[in-house]
């Protein structure tokens, strides 16, 4: 009976290790590598949401400080009402690498994300929000005073 445990517990534990290498492929193989390589907003735009005109949207509503004692840790909200929202994207102008990342919703879905950001200095934080084919953004600017380069 001890043999046929330690048998049942060796290839329990081997297959648990083999699923557990395996998880991080599969779940790194739907990250947007190439968006977030992007070095301008419009760029990190294009290639997190795909091409397309952007409408401003002063009912997608951004919370976030005006002023941040912190950049790497900066509480953003965006909430929308839109119907069928079907990802929202954030960005950090002064990044050296905008996206900072994406969020996709299911149907049906209230679009109200929550996320702490890291700054690089004062700059706008965008918000993009996909419904449909058509892209709407709105901006709001946080002055970071420590953990960043501007003040």
């Amino acid at each position: 009976m001890t043999t046929a445990c330690t048998r049942r517990a060796f290839l329990q534990g081997t297959l648990a290790a083999l699923a557990a290498g395996l998880l991080p492929s599969l779940v790194s193989a739907a990250w947007p590598k190439v968006a977030f390589q992007q070095k301008t907003l419009d760029d990190a735009i294009r290639e997190a949401l795909g091409p397309g005109n952007i409408a401003e949207a002063t009912d997608l509503v951004i919370k976030a400080p005006d002023i941040a004692e912190n950049g790497a840790v900066v509480p953003v909200t965006v909430k929308t009402d839109r119907a069928d929202v079907a990802t929202i994207a954030l960005f950090a102008t002064g990044n050296n690498q905008p996206l900072v990342g994406t969020f996709m919703l299911g149907t049906g879905v209230i679009a109200d994300i929550s996320a702490r950001i890291k700054m690089a200095k004062t700059s706008d934080i965008v918000a993009v929000a996909k419904v449909g084919d058509q892209l709407y953004r709105n901006h709001k600017n946080v002055k970071v005073t420590i953990g960043g380069c501007g003040g």
